[in-house]
């Protein structure tokens, strides 16, 4: 039924041997095409990585300069409020020592002097077997029993 049929295509890449290089040319074309695809798809990629990485690389620097910044700031305010440095800055201002007679004391009516609270003094908090409760006094074996006796009892 079919064999007129093949024959026919037989004859016409018989008679038109053009058509199958046109289909090697195709098949390599479309092989090529897909490589490109491929290496454009990586270059992508790559550079999509070496950008982030850039980027990573200017913050990690940011956050450098901003240390170091923040270092500098810190000691030019422990230098400005040192003690000799206060000292010097309040006798310009005119300011002297207070003396001890030039000490005046203010009662206020009401006020109590609140207790000191000792952090180092630790209480005694020992849990009994008693508050706690069964459920945690149970270990996992214990349970299995319970539950492997009460599952025999059933039947």
């Amino acid at each position: 039924m079919n064999i007129p049929n093949v024959n026919h295509y037989i004859h016409a890449y018989k008679v038109a041997p053009w058509r199958i290089q046109r289909q090697w040319i195709g098949s390599a074309l479309l092989a090529v095409v897909a490589l490109a695809m491929v290496a454009t798809l990586y270059l992508i990629v790559t550079s999509r990585a070496a950008i982030a990485g850039r980027e990573i690389q200017d913050l990690t620097y940011s956050i450098t300069v901003s240390q170091q910044v923040s270092g500098d700031l810190q000691m030019q305010l422990a230098s400005l409020t040192s003690a000799s440095a206060m000292q010097r800055r309040a006798i310009e201002l005119g300011f002297r020592p207070m003396q001890p007679e030039e000490v005046e004391y203010l009662v206020v009516p009401g006020y109590a002097e609140p207790e000191a609270f000792v952090l180092s003094q630790t209480q005694n908090l020992q849990l009994s077997a008693l508050t706690i409760a069964p459920e945690y006094n149970q270990s996992l074996l214990d349970w299995m029993d319970e539950k492997i006796s009460s599952t025999r009892g059933m039947q």
